[in-house]
């Protein structure tokens, strides 16, 4: 459920912090006194636009804060998880929005989000009915789900949905195939021809590097012969070479060493440097013996590096782009040449598919025309309880020509207010009045499968009689039974049901207009029943009573 509400700066309000309990909880209030503030704020968290007219004149910002305790916090986990946020910690999720002139930002549990989070996150936490905000209900898609959810054919739904998926893509193969042009002979000589000088080339990227290093080599022995047997011959040749005149320089140094101890501080170097100087020499001369001045193998590699080098600069400018140009030119070359083996193993199955979406759409469709009856009904009752005493409710099954993820219909709730009137979809249904007790008649009907775990009803009784008024309280006392409800209201009968009543009220503190919001308990929520119900009489203060003495 919602727990807190912090607002910043938002319209009239410039500082609360609103702790809700569970059930139902009623907010009341004088016209203009600020409850829309509420909802506003609301709306905010769940992710709707922002407009920076809402910012308190005088400020910045605006900023508002939820905090949601959820004892299974799974749904939401599932969304923060897809979006690449941390899940809630120990149940709790904290969601932040700040509104400013130039910009705006929002958080998720202290990391930033972006809207379309927030909006994901929202669907699986509020659902929000104004009089006019009632698009979810009057949606043929969000009707199919209503019913499913009552038919408790969630499980049958996501197993059809994952065989209509797959029956589209197999589809979707069959056609891409099917609709491609077909290669000519010109195209498939081409591809012959790629694939056999790609794969006859048997590239191996790894070994490149190596490769080149010996074609160089190879191509350079003769000169590397000359260079390096007169490198052997400066160091190692007798009387002239290097080593001889160093070993001498040694032995005179060790002369030094004798006369004049201290000096090996500065001579100890002459010993590493004879050593590397016998490593060298030997080394060189090893180095000479392993060139090899074979001709073929010089031209032979001078061969393979020349076709590698023209390779490149056909398919591409690495060995790893010929290998995968080669790949897709002998995938090509499979399909043009099986093309019509390939289409009819497609068409097989495709087929098969489409027949698992049959089957599995007629076992959906079967829990749907058995629920269908049983949710009409259930719904009518409670309609009757809110006042349609004869109106007509159906839930009405149409044929689709071709499966859809839907299913293999569609479904349209349909309301007829008046008898002997035609049913009409709900959408067409054009007082607010009549859609907003529809909407609550649905949604009581759905209280044990509806998993939202927070309602918001913004002034849905507008429009209704008084012993009308107190049926809405009722229904939304029972729904507060299951979830947590926030019913805005000018009714005393829906407010008097409330577990917890919160008053709105709007004064003027320095030559500014500001609203608060207070809960309200004994005697000051008589007093604002009586301030709904018009008068301060006596009368007024035992209908108040009374009204509390019925929920």
């Amino acid at each position: 459920m919602l727990s807190l509400l912090k607002i910043r700066n938002l319209a009239l309000v410039e500082r609360l912090d609103w702790e809700l309990g569970g059930g139902l909880v009623g907010v009341t209030g004088e016209t203009g006194a600020g409850k829309s503030v509420i909802v506003g704020a609301l709306k905010l968290v769940l992710g709707e636009r922002a407009d920076k007219g809402m910012i308190r004149t005088g400020e910045e910002t605006c900023q508002v804060e939820a905090v949601f305790d959820l004892p299974d916090p799974s749904a939401v986990n599932r969304v923060l998880a897809e979006m690449g946020l941390d899940p809630c910690e120990e149940g709790q999720l904290l969601v932040k929005r700040v509104v400013g002139s130039s910009s705006n930002r929002q958080f998720v549990n202290n990391s930033p989000a972006t809207l379309s989070v927030l909006k994901a996150i929202g669907q699986n936490l509020v659902d929000l009915h104004g009089p006019h905000d009632h698009q979810s209900l009057l949606s043929v898609e969000r009707q199919l789900l209503m019913l499913d959810a009552y038919a408790g054919a969630g499980t049958l739904g996501e197993a059809y949905r994952e065989s209509w998926s797959e029956w589209r893509a197999k589809q979707a193969r069959w056609e891409e195939l099917h609709d491609a042009e077909e290669a000519g002979e010109q195209e498939l000589e081409l591809l012959r021809h790629q694939v056999q000088e790609i794969e006859g080339a048997e590239i191996d990227p790894a070994v490149e590097g190596e490769l080149q290093e010996r074609y160089k080599r190879a191509s350079n022995s003769a000169k590397l012969v000359e260079v390096t047997g007169q490198a052997v011959g400066i160091v190692n040749d007798e009387g002239t070479g290097v080593m001889d005149r160093v070993r001498e320089l040694q032995r005179l140094v060790g002369e030094i060493e004798k006369n004049d101890p201290a000096a090996r501080e500065w001579t100890g170097g002459l010993e590493t440097t004879v050593v590397e100087l016998e490593d060298l020499g030997r080394e060189l001369e090893h180095y000479l013996g392993e060139i090899d001045l074979d001709p073929a193998q010089a031209a032979a590699l001078e061969e393979r590096v020349d076709l590698l080098e023209n390779l490149k600069q056909k398919y591409g400018p690495t060995l790893e782009e010929v290998v995968e140009s080669g790949a897709k030119a002998a995938e090509r070359l499979g399909t043009v040449e099986n093309r019509g083996e390939l289409l009819a193993q497609l068409a097989e199955e495709a087929e098969a598919a489409r027949g698992a979406v049959v089957t599995a759409g007629a076992i959906l469709s079967e829990k749907r025309r058995k629920a269908a009856p049983r949710l009409a009904k259930e719904i009518r009752k409670h309609l009757a309880e809110l006042g349609f005493k004869q109106a007509a409710f159906e839930v009405n099954l149409h044929p689709l020509e071709a499966p859809s993820l839907g299913g293999l219909e569609r479904v349209e709730f349909g309301f007829g207010p008046n008898p002997g009137e035609p049913l009409k979809p709900l959408r067409q249904i054009a007082s607010s009045g009549e859609i907003s007790r529809v909407m609550l008649s649905i949604k009581s009907a759905l209280a044990k499968q509806d998993r939202t775990p927070l309602m918001v009803f913004d002034e849905i009784d507008a429009n209704v009689g008084g012993e009308i008024a107190r049926a809405v309280g009722e229904k939304m006392a029972v729904l507060g039974a299951k979830h947590q409800v926030v019913a805005i209201t000018h009714f005393p009968q829906v407010a008097a049901m409330a577990s917890q009543h919160f008053l709105v009220q709007k004064r003027v503190s320095k030559g500014r207009t500001l609203s608060s919001l207070q809960e309200v308990n004994g005697d000051e929520r008589i007093e604002e029943l009586m301030r709904m119900l018009g008068g301060e009489s006596k009368e007024a203060k035992s209908m108040a009573k009374s009204l509390l003495r019925q929920k």
